[in-house]
């Protein structure tokens, strides 16, 4: 029987199965899939983040389909007023400019209200598609949710100052499955079984696994160092391992967020493969 010949990959199917980037939508809500809020609350097109005062990404209004017209968008905004002042709270928005998304008019309205915008904090995409590298072998790895030792080290590294915050941030982190990763003295640990997270850890990371469609997008966050073990390259560490355990796992794609002002963490993540795809800025309600 004759040989069937072999089918050629042509440049275009190749590219079709290319990690696609994310836009519009789809970047904002797999973005807020990786730091899922306590409570959401959809109104006119706005997403009403609340987790208890804890960070701002967890207490933010997110335009997603904010209304076009603009009596609907000065109405919804109103509304919006109401919902968080019953709470005692000013709303603060969350402006996203990414392809596909305009955030004006509502900066607009915001504006003329007078409400003020912060500095910019850029979002960051890398094709995860044919990684096949290792993580580091001195990583302690966890999967699921996060690891008690983990949290005792990431509030070490990088704590707040929001009365419960602890357990709140627990709470907004188990709410999205993760790579949780570590990095101590001799990490793992030989006080614990494998994979057991230094309870000194000098360096931690996290990647939540956000399914989008058919896909899983990995969002990369509480990447910290010990500010006396910095420019020994262990933030870089954190972030390849994470990015090659993410690969495994089956993401396609990562994420991440980064103050448009930190150019050393800048730095490191363009080194790493990431390009800016957008940003976003905050808006303080009145």
């Amino acid at each position: 029987m004759a040989r069937r010949p072999r089918r050629s990959t042509s440049p275009s199917r190749a590219a079709s199965r290319a990690a696609q980037p994310l836009t519009g939508t789809a970047l904002v809500e797999t973005l807020l899939g990786g730091w899922r809020a306590l409570s959401r609350l959809d109104v006119d097109g706005f997403a009403i983040l609340r987790s208890r005062g804890v960070t701002r990404r967890g207490n933010s209004v997110v335009p997603i389909e904010p209304p076009t017209d603009p009596a609907a968008l000065a109405a919804a905004l109103d509304r919006i007023d109401a919902l968080v002042g019953a709470a005692g709270e000013q709303p603060t928005y969350r402006l996203f400019d990414v392809e596909g998304l305009d955030p004006g008019p509502v900066a607009a309205a915001l504006e003329a209200r007078g409400a003020a915008a912060g500095e910019p904090t850029l979002v960051l995409q890398r094709p995860l598609d044919g990684l096949r590298t290792a993580p580091d072998a001195r990583a302690s790895i966890a999967v699921g949710a996060p690891p008690a030792d983990w949290l005792e080290a990431s509030w070490r590294l990088a704590p707040r100052p929001e009365e419960g915050a602890r357990e709140t941030l627990r709470d907004l982190m188990a709410g999205t499955p993760a790579l949780y990763l570590s990095f101590g003295e001799d990490s793992p640990s030989a006080d614990g079984p494998p994979g057991t997270p230094d309870p000194g850890a000098r360096a931690v990371g996290r990647a939540a696994l956000v399914p989008h469609r058919r896909r899983t997008i990995a969002v990369l966050d509480q990447i910290a160092v010990d500010p006396a073990r910095r420019r020994e390259g262990l933030g870089r560490a954190v972030v390849d391992s994470l990015l090659a355990l993410a690969a495994v796992q089956g993401a396609d794609l990562a994420l991440l967020e980064v103050d448009g002002g930190n150019t050393a963490a800048r730095g490191l993540y363009r080194a790493a493969g990431f390009a800016p795809v957008g940003e976003y800025r905050y808006v303080a309600g009145v």
